[in-house]
């Protein structure tokens, strides 16, 4: 299982290196889907399931359309890809970073600090359902606010993407 798991932070780094090194959104979009896919993963193995589906399910479901909506209309006629020299030069740098914070705090890390939020196998509530339940019940108002964020954010990143060419308006 340790194994497993550290795959999975493996390629949770891996994923966030792809979507921080890449200038080009087409293929930083790649990076994200692996990055919210292991990172998923990583919750299964710490015991939150239902986290975990519901935030591949809106993490992928609705944010990546914001990006696939941003990304159409900021595109580019000859993306850089992950080929390119800068694009590699930047891999590297991101790689050696991550690998030099990693070998500072390696004494402190093992196997066993990892937590497992449910230890027995048949629970009637599991703790990451018991969290939605509170975050629903003492949270609304908190929601309700986070939600009217989000709906912010989308309107000043496609304002931002859109520029002086009218966005899908413009003459081709």
């Amino acid at each position: 299982m340790d194994h497993i798991f550290s795959l999975f932070l493996f390629g949770l780094v891996v994923g966030l290196v792809a979507v921080a090194s890449n200038p080009a959104p087409y293929f930083a979009a790649l990076g994200l889907v692996v990055a919210a896919g292991v990172g998923c993963g990583a919750l299964i193995g710490s015991g939150g399931s239902f986290l975990s589906l519901i935030l591949f399910l809106i993490y992928l479901g609705g944010m990546l359309v914001v990006f696939a909506y941003s990304a159409a209309l900021a595109a580019e006629p000859f993306p850089e890809s992950w080929g390119d020299r800068s694009v590699i030069g930047y891999v590297l740098m991101y790689l050696f970073v991550v690998g030099a914070v990693a070998s500072y705090f390696w004494g402190g890390w093992y196997g066993g600090s990892w937590f497992i939020a449910d230890s027995k196998e048949f629970f009637m509530v599991r703790a990451d359902m018991g969290g939605v339940a509170l975050m629903y019940s003492f949270g609304g108002g908190m929601l309700i606010v986070c939600g009217w964020i989000l709906l912010l954010t989308l309107f000043v990143v496609l304002e931002l993407t859109r520029g002086l060419s009218r966005g899908a308006l413009r003459a081709v």
